[in-house]
């Protein structure tokens, strides 16, 4: 069996819709977690009256992404459970495949393809090559047609994506859950570190497609967005990089990215952005990890 956890906050109607649309189309055995993430609203009273049979569980604070499914975690009886945004939707069955490629034992976890839903052919993601010793940049080419090696070819990838991600049981319990010290971004990206340093490896299944709405539960250009991404890249470097990278990296975040990104936010009247990657860079170089 497959458990499915997903993570809700104050988007309970984003919830069902993908709760509906496993009802719709899934033939595979499976039971639905959702993690409600302390919302503000009668979120779980929604999701209830409409879905009885799913497992809700509540916490009374918000956890964070990976706090709120590490929570899921402990509620799941699946073999293999799968991490999936409140905010996309299926339009076929896609556990079948994802399972058999874990059952192979080559690989540890999968992402699938993961493609806009509100953008005709938009791909947001299809493997990555990992992230670059100091500047912390994607190694794979720019998201674009012109620039795509080829998403239709299933392949080993260095980095799951969080928006969709099967991992085995068996390797959460030898690698442990997600470190929950970033609350929010970079948890798929150091988990997937942690996977790989335990000898497993990572695959990309092209064959499955989910379909992400996108930027539901915190907003592009927002104080919270530019805080978090900020402070979690520092840790990310901190907790993912050895000797001289580690150094190098953080200095470059400390002494190129940050004044950069102040005066392009200062330039355009954003100040509260400016404040947000000025809060967040520091904040990062001197959280717990």
């Amino acid at each position: 069996m497959v458990s499915i956890i997903t993570i809700n906050y104050n988007g309970w109607r984003d919830t069902c819709e993908m709760i509906a649309s496993f009802r719709q189309w899934e033939t595979y055995p499976y039971e639905l977690i959702v993690v409600d993430n302390a919302s503000q609203g009668d979120d779980v009273a929604q999701i209830a009256s409409r879905y009885p049979d799913v497992k809700l569980v509540r916490s009374d604070r918000n956890l964070g992404f990976a706090g709120g499914n590490n929570l899921g975690i402990r509620h799941a009886l699946g073999q293999y459970i799968f991490f999936l945004n409140n905010d996309v939707v299926i339009k076929k069955p896609v556990l079948q495949i994802l399972v058999n490629c874990l059952q192979s034992g080559q690989w540890g976890a999968v992402s699938p393809r993961i493609e806009s839903l509100y953008k005709s052919g938009e791909i947001q993601y299809y493997g990555y090559n990992g992230l670059t010793n100091i500047r912390l940049r994607f190694k794979s080419a720019p998201f674009g047609l012109s620039h795509y090696d080829d998403p239709n070819c299933s392949h080993e990838t260095w980095i799951l994506h969080g928006c969709a991600m099967m991992v085995r049981r068996d390797v959460i319990e030898r690698v442990g859950p997600m470190f929950e010290g970033y609350f929010l971004f970079y948890e798929e990206f150091d988990w997937s570190n942690r996977i790989c340093d335990a000898g497993y490896k990572l695959f990309y299944e092209s064959r499955v497609v989910i379909y992400h709405k996108g930027s539901k539960t915190i907003t592009r250009k927002s104080y919270l967005r530019e805080y978090y991404i900020r402070r979690a890249r520092v840790m990310y470097a901190r907790r993912n990089r050895r000797g001289i990278n580690k150094v190098l990296s953080c200095i470059y975040l400390l002494c190129i990215v940050m004044p950069s990104k102040i005066f392009s936010y200062l330039k355009t009247k954003r100040p509260d952005l400016a404040s947000a990657v000025w809060r967040g860079t520091w904040n990062g170089l001197f959280s717990s990890i």
